[in-house]
């Protein structure tokens, strides 16, 4: 084939495909009036994940299941927002790894709304004015997000789906790496790419900022100024990334939750969050444990907060393998209700992202 015939096949394909969105965008907004007949949440984890599945199974490439799922997830936003206009809230200013979380979630399509801190994304969503909200738990080289942690004592949001980002750090300037004199940046990314900066500017003031999207404000505006952040706020900003992926881990991940009202069903391949508080006694938090070895549940990551109610007792968050609906975690759930003095399930999601 000429190249003119190519082209033309592929305007016919694309007349197709747009076709063929539109019916399918049509289905989706018959779908959404019946569940919010029913009272149901438009947006429903489970569902995009088995889609995006089923998707991966039937691509015989070229195009990559990387790109096919990123393609599909902005013609899933592109539908919630006609089912409903739609506000997602998060943590940190625009352009943060956290908004770039929620839009790899959600797609580009919903409004987003930029919180100043964790309680406020808590409040935005507890209030209504916000749909979901979106928060760091954390990260693979600098821990637990003790904050996101705290906040569910007192909340009565449920933790919906998660998202595990992988961290990628930008050395981003308008200028030559040789002329940098000055390096913005959070302290986190700073902590997380201490390698590069000892090895590669370790002759550069390096001055901590509250974000790393204001980093790359100040490294836009200033003469022989740099910033480490990610490639979103480099976009945002204007500032040319003259090198990526310089954290010290090539590993490096954060976790993010995703908050909303209502816990989406089992699929199969679900973690369950809790919270739980036992008696300050001998033996009591073996006892409790031990129902998970009992009932053969793996449980993947536990973490003590004070209770800021009362000195020296603490809260304990548990993740474990399962949901809540399943036979045997909701048998252990009843045994653990018995043990504890208090026990929270902070929510039921899908396994992977």
């Amino acid at each position: 084939m000429s190249l003119q015939n190519h082209r033309q096949a592929i305007d016919r394909l694309d007349k197709q495909i747009v076709a063929l969105l539109n019916e399918r965008t049509k289905h989706v907004l018959e779908i959404g009036a019946i569940k919010i007949k029913a009272g149901e949440e438009i947006y429903a984890p489970h569902r995009e994940l088995a889609v995006l599945e089923r998707l991966r199974k039937l691509n015989e490439g070229p195009i990559t299941n990387e790109s096919l799922s990123a393609i599909y997830r902005e013609i899933m936003s592109s539908a919630l927002s006609l089912e409903k206009t739609m506000t997602v809230a998060y943590f940190g200013p625009e352009a943060t790894f956290t908004h770039q979380a929620a839009i790899r979630k959600f797609g580009s399509s919903l409004n987003y709304s930029a919180q100043k801190t964790i309680f406020d994304v808590f409040t935005e969503v507890s209030k209504g004015r916000a749909d979901y909200g979106v928060v760091p738990i954390e990260n693979s080289t600098e821990g637990v997000v003790t904050h996101t942690l705290d906040m569910f004592v007192d909340s009565d949001l449920k933790i919906v789906a998660q998202i595990i980002l992988p961290i990628q750090q930008c050395l981003m300037a308008n200028c030559p790496i040789d002329q940098i004199k000055k390096l913005y940046s959070h302290p986190q990314p700073i902590a997380q790419c201490r390698q590069f900066l000892q090895t590669r500017l370790y002759h550069v003031e390096i001055v901590e900022t509250s974000s790393t999207t204001r980093a790359a404000e100040l490294a836009a505006r200033e003469k022989n100024a740099a910033a480490i952040a990610g490639a979103l706020a480099a976009e945002r900003y204007g500032v040319n990334i003259l090198e990526k992926d310089i954290q010290d881990s090539s590993s490096n991940a954060t976790r993010f939750f995703v908050l909303g009202r209502q816990c989406s069903p089992a699929t199969g391949q679900d973690r369950t969050s809790l919270m739980l508080s036992i008696a300050h006694k001998v033996g009591a938090l073996h006892k409790s444990l031990s129902i998970f070895s009992r009932y053969k549940l793996n449980m993947t990551r536990i973490e003590s907060r004070p209770n800021k109610r009362k000195a020296w007792e603490y809260f304990f968050f548990v993740d474990c393998d399962g949901h809540q609906d399943d036979k045997q975690l909701g048998a252990a759930l009843k045994q653990l209700q018995r043990a504890c003095n208090f026990l929270k399930v902070l929510g039921s999601y899908p396994n992977r992202d």
